[in-house]
C-alpha cells in the first residue's frame, strides 16, 4: 500500500467540543484475560497484543475508557494509518447523503460519474458499491504484483491518478450477485459521493462525520499528485477518535451532546446494515469471505462476523488496523498494528477472539455460542 509515499490532505475536526472519554472507574488490566487461539492453544490478551505487532490497542465499555495500550510507533496523540477502515467512514458519508436526498441508492453509476459510462462500472447502481456487489472485475490480492491492487498503487505512486485507473476497469459478471471484497467499490463510491455533494472527500468527512462526532485531532487523507482522494484506504487518525467513531457506531449513530445526544449518523442505516437477510447472507455465503467469518455478512462498507457474544460490527484495513463493536458486551475496541505482510490470518483471528475476551470479561456476559474456552480475569 502506498501510506507515507502521498500528499496528505487535512480532515479537519472542527472547533466544536471533543466529546470525552472518560476512564472506566476501576480501569481494569485486561492483559491477563484469558484467550484461547485460533489453533487452540490457551493464551492472554496481552500476548495476543505483544505477538501481532501491536502500536495502539484501546478499548471503551459502557463508553467509559477501560484501557490505551501503545506500542513503539503509536501514542494517543499519533495519527495512524487505518487503510481500509477508511472504507467505513466512507459508507457513513453516503448514508448522510443518501438521508438527506442528495444521493439516490437506486442512482447509476454513469450517472453520478459519466467519465464512467464506458467502464464496468456504468450500470452499477449506488447500492451494489455498498454491498460490494458490482459486476466489475478487479482482482484484490496483495502479494500479486499483477493484480488490479497492486495495478492500482503504481498508478498512484506513478502520478497518473485515481480516477484514470478506475476508468480502465471492465466488467466480469452481472451486478447483484455475490458479494466479493474489491477497494474499487469504494473508490467509485466516494468519486459518486463527491459528485452529488458537490464537495471533496476530506471536506465531506470533516462536515459530515468527523467533526460532528466530537473528534480531538485532525485526521488526515491520502491524495493522489491531482488531490484526489484514496477512499478505499487513506484516512490517518487516532486510536482515541476511532474509539469516538466506534462508540458512536454502537450507540445507533449518536453522540452525547449537552442537551442529550445528537444524530451524526442515521440510525436506520446502522439497523439495516445489523439486521441481514437471506439475499444479503447468501452473497456472504457464495464469497471467498465465507471461510474467514463463517455466518458473516457485509452490508454498508461494514463487516459483521458471529461471534462468541452475538454478532460483532468490524471496520477492517490489511496490516492489522480494526475496530471491533460488540452491542451485547457494550465494548467497542480499536486495534492499530504494524503486520509484515499485508494479511496474516491467525493474527486477525487471534485479534478478535482477544477483543471478544475483554467483551465478555468486562461486562459479564456469557458466551451465546461455543469459540473455546470462555474468558476470565486472571
Amino acid at each position: 500500500m502506498t501510506q507515507g509515499k502521498l500528499p496528505v490532505a487535512t480532515v479537519s475536526r472542527g472547533r466544536g467540543p471533543v466529546v470525552p472519554l472518560v476512564p472506566h472507574v476501576d480501569r481494569p488490566d485486561v492483559g491477563p484475560v484469558a484467550v484461547t487461539r485460533s489453533d487452540g492453544s490457551a493464551s492472554t490478551v496481552g500476548t495476543v497484543l505483544a505477538e501481532t505487532s501491536t502500536d495502539a490497542f484501546a478499548v471503551l465499555q459502557d463508553g467509559a475508557l477501560v484501557t490505551e495500550v501503545y506500542g513503539p510507533e503509536g501514542g494517543a496523540d499519533l495519527a495512524h494509518g487505518v487503510l481500509s477502515v477508511t472504507k467505513s467512514v466512507v459508507g457513513c458519508v453516503a448514508a448522510i447523503l443518501l438521508d438527506r436526498g442528495i444521493l439516490d441508492e437506486h442512482q447509476r453509476v454513469r450517472e453520478l460519474v459519466p467519465e464512467l459510462a464506458s467502464s464496468g462500472y456504468a450500470d452499477a447502481t449506488v447500492r451494489h458499491l455498498l454491498d460490494m456487489r458490482s459486476g466489475a472485475a478487479f482482482l484484490e490480492a496483495y502479494d500479486d504484483p499483477g493484480s488490479d491492487i497492486s495495478r492500482l498503487d503504481g498508478w498512484l505512486l506513478e502520478g497518473r491518478g485515481l480516477y484514470a485507473f478506475l476508468k480502465t476497469l471492465r466488467a466480469e459478471r452481472p451486478h447483484g450477485g455475490s458479494f466479493l471484497y474489491r477497494s474499487s467499490e469504494t473508490d467509485v463510491l466516494g468519486w459518486a459521493c463527491e459528485r452529488a455533494s458537490g464537495t471533496g472527500m476530506p471536506e465531506l468527512v470533516s462536515e459530515l462525520v468527523w467533526a460532528p462526532l466530537g473528534a480531538e485531532h485532525d485526521a488526515g487523507m491520502l491524495t493522489d499528485a491531482s488531490g484526489t482522494p484514496v477512499h478505499d484506504g487513506g484516512l490517518e487518525a487516532t486510536a482515541r477518535d476511532l474509539l469516538r467513531f466506534g462508540q458512536m457506531l454502537l450507540d445507533g449513530g449518536r453522540v452525547p451532546d449537552p442537551g442529550g445526544t445528537r444524530s451524526v449518523v442515521p440510525s436506520r442505516w446502522l439497523r439495516q446494515a445489523w439486521a441481514v437477510d437471506a439475499d444479503v447472507r447468501t452473497a456472504f455465503l457464495e464469497s471467498p469471505a465465507e471461510p474467514a467469518f463463517p455466518g458473516g455478512w457485509y452490508r454498508n462498507q461494514f463487516w459483521f462476523r458471529p461471534g462468541p457474544y452475538g454478532d460483532t460490527l468490524l471496520c477492517l484495513g490489511i496490516h492489522g488496523q480494526l475496530v471491533h463493536v460488540c452491542r451485547r458486551t457494550r465494548t467497542v475496541s480499536v486495534k492499530l498494528s504494524s503486520w509484515t505482510n499485508a494479511q496474516e490470518p491467525a493474527y486477525l483471528q487471534d485479534t478478535l477472539r482477544a477483543c471478544d475476551a475483554v467483551g465478555g470479561a468486562l461486562s459479564g456476559a456469557r458466551p451465546v455460542r461455543s469459540q473455546g474456552a470462555g474468558p476470565s480475569f486472571m
